[in-house]
C-alpha cells in the first residue's frame, strides 16, 4: 500500500519577469510601478536582444502558488540551473541563495510556506563579464516543487553502481532516508533502542518491457535524527548492457516503506557497464575496445539562446552522433539534466565538466569569487545528481586551470577536489580529470599527477614524451582542434593559411586555423588515430555556440563543424569520412559550391568514408583517389581547377569497384523561389515540442542556390508559433526572435514550437522577387507534462525590410592574367546578381593571398569598371567586394594575377607593415591574429622582411604591436639581414613588455642604437610564441634633427676629405646637399652648426631649393681651434626644400653637424 508518496510537480507555469538594475533590492520590486510580464520558462532573457547579450542588469522572477495543507510535509524548491548568483525568496523572507550557474540546488522552504497563497521570487544577478563565452542568463532551466512525508528518501542520495562478476552482475545501491524524529523517539520508548524492523527500503529493478527482473528489501536498523544510510545488493544474471548501438537503460525503483506501508518512493534510469582505462591500450567499455571520437560542446541551443529544450537539444547530439561523435565533453559547465538523460538514451559517453575557474579568475565577474566558499557544494550537486547514468565515464575538474600552472596551490586544490568527487562517487562510476593546456610546465604536470586521467588540450606534441615519462599517466586529448570556418565560405588558395579576412568569415576550405590549434583537420585526426595509447580526443566543437568569435568580434565562434542553426559545414564531413564505417553508412562529399569567375582557380576537395574517390566535370573524369583511412596522412581529394559552368560529381567506391555514394555540385543562377524543407511533419501539442523548417531557395532551373542570401519573412499561424530564427552567420545581428533575417549561404532556420492546441500549422515564406512558399504542418493531440509553462512566447515582427542583397559579384577580366613588361595593365568588369540589388557599393583592392594590401599593383577604379596597372613583380589577387548595407565587406569575389620581369616594389617603413608579409624565416610560421605572424612553440623564430625602404635618411625608431601570453619582459633581437646571411648584423637587443590580455595586441615602442637606412632586410628574432602584428618606423623629419654632415645625400668640389665623423678639409667649390627636408608651413629661424674654421672667417652659403624657388643665405664662421658650435639667425623657409651648404673658394672647413630650429 502506497500513502504520502512524494510528489514531484514541475514548477514551470506561472512565472512573471522583470528586469532592473543591480543592487535592486526586494522592497524595490513590489512598487505598484514595476512591470512583470508572463514569461515562459525556461527562460534567458539575454538572448532577446542580439545587440546586448553581455548587458548587465537583475532579472527578477515571481510566482504565486496556493498550499491546502502544511501538515507533516516537507516541501522544497528545486532549480535545475539559474544563471547566476541567485537567492530566492518565500513569502518575503530568504529561502536561500546560489552563486554558480550551472549546478543544480534544492532549498527547504517548509518553513515559509502558509496555508493559501504564497508567493516566490527570483533574483538574479549577471554582471559581465562572468564568462568566456555566451551564458545566457535567468531560469533556464527547470523548477520543481517536491513534496514529500516527513520520512523521505534523500534527493540525489540514491548511489547505483554495477560491477561484473563472470555472468552475473552485482548492483549495489546506497539509499540515503531521512525519517521522522517522532518514529525513533517512539521506537527508542518502546524497544529501548533504535533498532527498527518495521522501517525498510525496498529495491526493484525493472526492464524495458515493464518486468521486474531482481529485487531486495532490508530493514534501517540503526536510526538517527540524520540522514540514515542503507547499503544493498543485487544480483542479476546476463542482463542487457548499456552499449554505445544498443543503451539498454533498466529502471530502479527504490520504496522507503514503513510498518508495511511505502511512503516515498523514487525510480531513476541507470544501465549495465564496465569501463576500463589502460595506459597503453587506450578505453574500453564492456571490454570492447573505444576509441574516444568526442567533441566538446557550450551549452546555448542557438537562436533559443542558454533556455532548455530537450528537442532541440535531441537534434544536436543526433547530427554529433550522424558525424561520428560518440562520446561530448561539456565544456566547461555541469550539464542539464536532460543532457545525461539523453546521452542515456541514445548512446553517447560523457565527460562532465564543473569549472573553467578555480581561485585565480578568467574574467571580472567570474565564479572565482565564490569557489573558495562554494565549490564543496557545487560539487556535491554536481556528482549526486549524474553519478547514476551509464554515460558517464569522467568527471572533469577543471578546463585551462592556471591555478596549477602559477604554483602548488593548484595541485592543492586538485587534490581537495578529487576527494570531493570520490566522497560522492567512491565506487568510481567516473574517474576524475582534467583538461589542461599548461602540461608543458613542471606546476600543472605535478597537478596532473593527482587526477586519475589527463587530459591535453592543444598539446598533442606532448603525448610521446609524456608517455614515456609517465608511463602510469592515461592520456586523451581533451580539446583539439580549434579549426575555424563559416559555412558556405571559401577564401582560396587552399594552400594559403590564413585567419583573418574583410568579411570577418573563415574559410571552409580548411585553410583557416588557429594560433593554438591544429595545422588542419586531418593533422587533428591523424595525430589521434595514430596515438594508441590515447583514449581518444575532443575537438573544439561540435557545434557553433555564441560567444568567442575567434579571430573578430563577431557574435558566434567559428570552431564547430555544425553552425549555431544546425547547418552543416564542411568540416563536418571530413570527421564523418574518418570516424564512420562506408560499410554501415556511405558518404562521399564535395566542396566547394559551383559558382564563381569565369577561369578563377578553384580548390576542390572531396571527402569520403570509401576506399576511392573520383571526380568528373562535366561527365569528364579528372581522375581518382585511393585514401589510406587507417594508415594515410592524406585523407581527401584535392584539384585545382579553373572555372566554368557545369557540373561536379564525386563518386565513392568500395573495394569491389562499387559505386556506393555520390555527390553533385552544380552551376546555378540567381534565386528565383523559396524552397522549405521541415524536420518532421508533425509535432506533439504539449507546449514544448519543435519541428525545425529549413528555408532555402532555388533557381529558374530547379538548382539549389548555394549563396543565396535573401531577406526571408516568416509567418507562422494556426497551432504552432515562431520561437526562432537562426542562419548560422556570425556577423548577422539581425534578432534571433524575429520574423525577418537573410539567408546565409543559401540557409535559414525557422524555430516551430508547439502550443496547446492540435491542428494545422501554416509556415509562409516570402521575399522581394521570389516565389512564396508555404507549407502545412500538423500539431498532433498529446497529453501536456503537467507544470509545463502555460505562457506560450513568440517572435516579435521585425521591421520592415525589402532589400534585395548582392548576392554575388562576376568579375569579368578584358586582358591578361600574367603581366610583364610588354603587359602591365588589363581592365576588369564586376556584374552584380542580381541586377537590382538593393546596394550598389563596389570597392576593390590589390591584395596578397593572405588578403593583406599589396603595392605590386594600382587600381584605379569608377564603380563597376577597374584598370589594374602592376608595379612590381609577384602574385597578387584582385578583390571585388560589397558591404550590402552593413559596415564590413559581405560579398567577396577575386581573380588571381601574376607578374614576372619587372622587378621588386620595396616595402615603405613608415607604412605599417603587417606580420603576414614576412618573406624570410628559419623555421615554418603560422598566421596570427587581424594578419600578423605567430611564432614557433619551441624553436628560435626568425621573421624576416626583405625590400623595406627606409630612404635615405632612415630612422631608429620602431613600434611593434604584439601580444604575449605572459607579463614577463620578452627579450627581441633586432638584425639588418637575416642571422648567419652574409653581412647580417645585430642592431639591438629589447625587451617588450605589457600586462598579458588575452588575444590582445600591445604596443612597445623601442629606440635603436643606429639609424636604418636604404633598402634591407629587417628580421626579429624571438625564442617564445608571440603574435607580431606587424611593426612600423617612425618617420623622422629630418629637417629639424641634428644631421651629421656624413648624412648628406651627396658632395661635390674640388677638394675635401671624409672622416669618421665629419667632412674636413672642406676647400674650393665644394657643395654638401641635403635632400627631402621639410620645414613644414612655420619654417625655421636659426641653424646651429659644428665646425672648425681653419682661417679667420669662413663664409659658408645655405641655398634652398623648393617649390617657390631658390634662396640663398650667408653665415660667417669664425676662426677656432678645435671643433665649436655657432649658433646663426636666418630667416624663414618653408616647406620641402633640398638644401645645399656651399663652400666658395678660399674656404677651409672641417664640418661636422647642424640643426635648424
Amino acid at each position: 500500500m502506497v500513502i504520502d508518496m512524494r510528489i514531484n510537480r514541475l514548477f514551470n507555469d506561472g512565472w512573471q519577469f522583470s528586469k532592473f538594475d543591480l543592487a535592486t533590492s526586494l522592497a524595490n520590486t513590489n512598487s505598484s510601478d514595476v512591470v512583470w510580464k508572463d514569461v515562459e520558462i525556461p527562460h534567458d532573457w539575454l538572448i532577446y536582444n542580439t545587440n546586448a547579450l553581455y548587458e548587465d542588469g537583475e532579472g527578477w522572477y515571481r510566482k504565486n502558488f496556493t498550499i491546502e495543507s502544511l501538515d507533516d510535509k516537507v516541501f522544497s524548491i528545486y532549480f535545475e540551473g539559474v544563471y547566476m548568483n541567485s537567492t530566492i525568496y518565500v513569502n518575503g523572507e530568504v529561502a536561500g541563495e546560489w552563486k554558480y550557474g550551472y549546478s543544480s540546488f534544492e532549498l527547504d522552504i517548509s518553513k515559509l510556506l502558509k496555508i493559501g497563497d504564497n508567493e516566490i521570487k527570483v533574483q538574479v544577478v549577471h554582471r559581465s563579464p562572468n564568462s568566456r563565452w555566451y551564458s545566457g542568463a535567468g531560469i533556464y532551466r527547470s523548477v520543481w516543487l517536491r513534496i514529500t512525508a516527513l520520512s523521505h528518501l534523500v534527493s540525489d542520495g540514491i548511489y547505483i553502481s554495477t560491477s561484473k562478476n563472470s555472468d552475473r552482475w552485482t548492483v549495489l545501491i546506497d539509499s540515503e532516508a531521512v525519517i521522522n524524529q517522532v518514529l525513533i523517539s517512539s521506537k527508542e520508548n518502546i524497544k529501548g533502542s533504535k533498532e527498527n524492523s518495521n522501517i525498510s527500503i525496498k529495491q526493484t529493478i525493472i526492464d524495458k518491457g515493464g518486468n521486474v527482473i531482481a529485487e531486495v528489501s532490508d530493514s534501517l536498523k540503526e536510526l538517527s535524527n540524520d540522514v540514515n544510510t542503507l547499503s544493498q545488493t543485487i544480483e542479476v544474471k546476463n542482463p542487457s548492457l548499456w552499449t554505445l548501438d544498443n543503451p539498454y537503460l533498466y529502471e530502479l525503483k527504490t520504496d522507503l516503506v514503513i510498518d508495511g506501508l511505502v511512503v516515498d518512493r523514487i525510480t531513476q534510469k541507470f544501465g549495465f557497464r564496465t569501463l576500463r582505462f589502460d595506459k597503453n591500450e587506450g578505453f574500453f567499455l564492456n571490454d570492447s575496445y573505444v576509441k574516444l571520437h568526442g567533441a566538446c560542446m557550450h551549452h546555448d541551443l542557438g537562436s533559443l539562446g542558454a533556455a532548455m529544450n530537450v528537442t532541440a537539444l535531441r537534434r544536436q547530439f543526433a547530427m554529433l552522433k550522424e558525424m561520428g561523435i560518440n562520446s561530448i565533453r561539456t565544456a566547461h559547465n555541469m550539464p542539464a539534466v536532460e543532457y545525461m538523460d539523453l546521452a542515456d538514451e541514445m548512446g553517447i559517453l560523457i565527460i562532465s565538466e564543473a569549472f573553467d575557474m578555480w581561485e585565480r579568475s578568467k574574467t571580472t565577474h567570474d565564479y572565482s569569487n565564490y569557489f573558495k566558499e562554494w565549490h564543496a557544494k557545487d560539487v556535491a550537486s554536481w556528482v549526486r545528481r549524474d553519478r547514476n547514468h551509464p554515460s558517464i565515464i569522467m568527471w572533469s575538474i577543471g578546463n585551462e586551470i592556471y591555478d596549477t600552472h602559477i604554483d602548488d596551490r593548484g595541485r592543492e586544490v586538485t587534490i581537495e577536489l578529487r576527494k570531493l568527487v570520490e566522497l560522492h562517487d567512491p565506487r568510481k562510476n567516473g574517474l576524475v580529470t582534467f583538461g589542461s593546456n599548461f602540461l608543458a610546465w613542471e606546476n600543472t604536470q605535478k597537478a596532473a599527477h593527482e587526477v586519475e586521467v589527463v587530459g591535453y588540450n592543444y598539446s598533442e606534441y606532448l603525448y610521446d614524451s609524456h608517455h614515456e615519462k609517465y608511463p602510469d599517466w592515461i592520456i586523451y586529448g581533451s580539446e583539439t582542434a580549434s579549426t575555424v570556418q563559416s559555412r558556405g565560405i571559401y577564401h582560396f588558395p587552399l594552400a594559403q593559411p590564413m585567419l583573418a579576412n574583410d568579411d570577418e568569415q573563415c574559410s571552409s576550405l580548411g585553410n583557416c586555423t588557429t594560433s593554438w590549434g591544429a595545422k588542419s583537420t586531418e593533422k587533428t585526426i591523424i595525430d589521434d588515430r595514430d596515438a594508441k595509447f590515447c583514449l581518444g580526443q575532443y575537438i573544439w566543437t561540435g557545434w557553433d555556440y555564441i560567444g568567442e568569435p575567434t579571430p573578430y568580434q563577431t557574435k558566434n565562434s567559428y570552431f564547430g563543424q555544425i553552425d549555431t542553426a544546425g547547418f552543416k559545414k564542411d568540416a563536418f564531413y571530413i570527421y564523418q569520412a574518418e570516424w564512420t564505417s562506408y560499410k554501415d553508412n556511405p558518404m562521399v562529399h564535395i566542396l566547394p559550391y559551383w559558382d564563381f569567375n569565369e577561369g578563377q582557380l578553384i580548390d576542390v576537395r572531396v571527402f569520403s568514408n570509401a576506399p576511392t574517390i573520383e571526380l568528373f566535370f562535366n561527365d569528364k573524369s579528372l581522375g581518382k583517389v585511393d585514401i589510406d583511412h587507417v594508415k594515410g596522412k592524406k585523407l581527401s581529394g584535392d584539384w585545382q581547377i579553373p572555372y566554368s559552368k557545369g557540373s561536379l560529381k564525386a563518386v565513392a567506391y568500395d573495394e569491389n569497384a562499387n559505386v556506393i555514394a555520390t555527390d553533385i555540385q552544380s552551376s546555378f543562377g540567381d534565386a528565383t523561389e523559396i524552397i522549405m524543407e521541415a524536420d518532421k511533419t508533425e509535432l506533439k501539442a504539449d507546449g514544448e515540442d519543435l519541428i525545425f523548417v529549413t528555408i532555402s531557395s532555388k533557381d529558374a532551373d530547379g538548382n539549389y542556390v548555394a549563396n543565396a542570401n535573401n531577406r526571408i519573412e516568416v509567418e507562422v499561424s494556426g497551432a504552432g508559433r515562431l520561437v526562432g530564427l537562426d542562419n548560422g552567420d556570425s556577423t548577422d545581428y539581425d534578432q534571433y526572435k524575429g520574423t525577418s533575417r537573410r539567408l546565409f549561404s543559401g540557409k535559414l532556420l525557422a524555430i516551430i514550437a508547439a502550443k496547446f492546441d492540435s491542428g494545422d500549422i501554416k509556415v509562409k515564406a516570402t521575399s522581394r522577387g521570389l516565389k512564396t512558399s508555404e507549407i502545412t504542418l500538423k500539431s498532433v493531440p498529446a497529453e501536456s507534462r503537467a507544470g509545463v509553462s502555460r505562457t506560450l512566447v513568440e517572435n516579435t515582427k521585425s521591421p520592415a525590410n525589402d532589400e534585395i542583397p548582392i548576392r554575388k559579384i562576376n568579375l569579368i577580366n578584358h586582358g591578361v592574367n600574367h603581366f610583364d613588361k610588354e603587359n602591365t595593365l588589363t581592365k576588369v568588369t564586376a556584374v552584380i546578381y542580381p541586377s537590382n540589388g538593393t546596394y550598389n557599393d563596389i570597392h576593390w583592392r590589390a591584395i596578397t593571398p593572405l588578403g593583406i594590401d599589396t603595392n605590386i599593383a594600382e587600381i584605379e577604379y569608377h564603380g563597376t569598371e577597374a584598370v589594374v596597372t602592376v608595379k612590381g613583380d609577384g602574385e597578387f589577387r584582385l578583390r571585388c567586394y560589397a558591404n550590402n548595407g552593413r559596415e564590413q565587406a559581405v560579398i567577396i569575389s577575386e581573380l588571381e594575377f601574376e607578374a614576372t620581369g619587372l622587378g621588386n616594389v620595396n616595402l615603405d617603413a613608415y607604412d605599417f607593415i603587417p606580420g603576414g608579409l614576412y618573406s624570410a624565416s628559419n623555421c615554418e610560421l603560422s598566421n596570427g591574429h587581424e594578419r600578423g605572424v605567430l611564432t614557433s612553440v619551441d624553436v628560435e623564430s626568425h621573421i624576416g622582411f626583405r625590400n623595406v625602404d627606409f630612404g635615405q635618411f632612415g630612422s631608429d625608431e620602431v613600434t611593434l604591436p604584439i601580444f604575449y601570453n605572459s607579463s614577463e619582459p620578452l627579450p627581441i633581437e633586432i638584425w639588418e639581414g637575416m642571422p648567419g646571411e652574409e653581412g647580417s648584423e645585430l642592431i639591438d637587443k629589447v625587451h617588450y613588455q605589457a600586462a598579458a590580455k588575452w588575444s590582445v595586441y600591445q604596443e612597445n615602442t623601442f629606440k635603436l642604437s643606429r639609424r636604418l637606412k636604404g633598402v634591407t632586410t629587417l628580421c626579429f628574432v624571438v625564442n617564445e610564441q608571440i603574435h607580431l602584428k606587424g611593426f612600423q618606423f617612425t618617420k623622422i623629419n629630418k629637417a629639424y634633427q641634428q644631421l651629421s654632415a656624413l648624412d648628406n645625400t651627396r658632395v661635390f668640389g674640388d677638394s675635401f676629405k671624409i672622416t669618421e665623423s665629419a667632412v674636413e678639409n672642406i676647400g674650393n667649390n665644394v657643395v654638401l646637399e641635403y635632400e627631402e627636408m621639410d620645414f613644414g608651413q612655420v619654417g625655421f629661424s636659426k641653424i646651429l652648426i659644428c665646425g672648425r674654421s681653419n682661417t679667420e672667417v669662413n663664409t659658408i652659403h645655405i641655398r634652398f631649393h623648393g617649390d617657390g624657388g631658390d634662396v640663398n643665405q650667408i653665415v660667417e664662421f669664425p676662426y677656432s681651434e678645435d671643433f665649436t658650435e655657432k649658433e646663426f639667425d636666418l630667416k624663414s623657409v618653408t616647406g620641402n626644400q633640398k638644401v645645399a651648404f656651399v663652400f666658395m673658394p678660399g674656404s677651409n672647413f672641417d664640418f661636422k653637424w647642424f640643426r635648424f630650429s
